[in-house]
């Protein structure tokens, strides 16, 4: 890693706030991976949020947003946050959202095949459709027509507007944890070994 995560008490005033908000959010919305060192320091995306709160606030309120008003349901959630992190090679992303994704009850072939970077061919169209929107997204292209009807048709206007920015939102957490080379939970975290 470039970054170091940091312990409770070696954050100033500014990043101790921005701390107790993320472990606030972790706790309500992002539970079912490991997020933190036993010394209390965050890890994953929120290690960078940390070290730039300038820059690391703005991106955890998005993060909140996304968090705090979805309609879209679990299953095509996590399949677009999925994409996108295999789009990237995201490992941290990755590691997470696997775990997240069994929990809304995608089934471990359908999380193998996203993460290694191909369309399973059981998806639900509710599924089918995330996965498209996040693949032509994630890949700097331009939505068609016709992925855009059918997204429109399976989530509504404000559904279709949520998997957009949520797509953007992975874009910019993968981004981070592939520049600061953060890895999935090991040896720091208590885990044995590093994965």
């Amino acid at each position: 890693m470039r970054l170091k995560p940091l312990p409770p008490q070696e954050l100033t005033l500014e990043q101790s706030s921005l701390h107790n908000n993320i472990k606030a959010g972790i706790k309500a919305h992002l539970q079912g991976f490991i997020s933190e060192r036993a010394d209390g320091a965050l890890i994953g995306p929120f290690i960078p949020m940390l070290h730039f709160p300038q820059f690391g606030s703005p991106a955890w309120d998005y993060t909140m947003a996304l968090s705090e008003h979805t309609t879209l349901p679990k299953p095509a959630h996590e399949v677009a946050i999925l994409v996108t992190g295999a789009h990237f090679h995201s490992r941290y992303e990755i590691y997470a959202h696997e775990k997240v994704a069994a929990k809304t009850g995608l089934s471990a072939a359908k999380i193998a095949t996203i993460t290694a970077g191909q369309r399973p061919n059981d998806l639900t169209p509710e599924e089918g459709v995330a996965y498209d929107v996040a693949s032509v997204l994630s890949k700097g292209g331009q939505l068609p027509e016709s992925t855009y009807q059918a997204a429109l048709g399976a989530f509504g206007k404000e559904g279709v507007a949520e998997l957009v920015y949520l797509v953007g939102g992975y874009c910019l957490v993968s981004v981070m944890l592939n520049a600061y080379d953060i890895s999935v939970p090991g040896s720091e975290e208590g885990l044995g070994e590093d994965i």
